[in-house]
């Protein structure tokens, strides 16, 4: 499983003082650091907004990729909504996978309370996991 998270501000993982902060602040298009646990790739991107697409294929093989953040991408989505924030659903119909909320909807999609996790997850791996396909509650 792998797990990618869009970040619509800017973010930092490398810190001042190391080697590989001060080669991409010299210039360096791409640093690498890899140890026998990790690696991370830091890598100029000249301003343009990687596609997920792209993101994806360079993660190694994985059985499942999650994501945040990616509101407008053409992905089953799983949108968590709050009542204090109510308003129009961000996910077009047929992008909505499940919805994750602090009241019940009827919306035809399965509908799960916020502290579910486990509800969530046994309906990401039925749906896309499993061989038999599984089968989920509407709400």
């Amino acid at each position: 499983m792998a797990v990618i998270k869009h970040d619509a501000h800017r973010f930092e993982i490398d810190h001042p003082g190391k080697d590989t902060y001060r080669h991409f602040q010299a210039g360096a298009d791409a640093v690498m650091i890899s140890s026998r646990e990790k690696m991370a790739l830091i890598a100029r991107t000249g301003e343009r907004e990687i596609s997920l697409d792209e993101l994806v294929r360079q993660l190694p093989p994985v059985d499942l990729v999650l994501t945040e953040g990616y509101k407008t991408g053409d992905r089953p989505k799983i949108e968590v909504r709050r009542k204090n924030l109510a308003g129009k659903l961000l996910s077009p119909p047929g992008e909505l996978l499940a919805l994750a909320a602090d009241e019940p909807l009827d919306i035809g999609v399965p509908c799960f309370d916020l502290d579910d996790a486990a509800g969530i997850a046994d309906l990401i791996e039925n749906r896309f996991l499993r061989k038999d396909g599984g089968n989920a509650e509407k709400c």
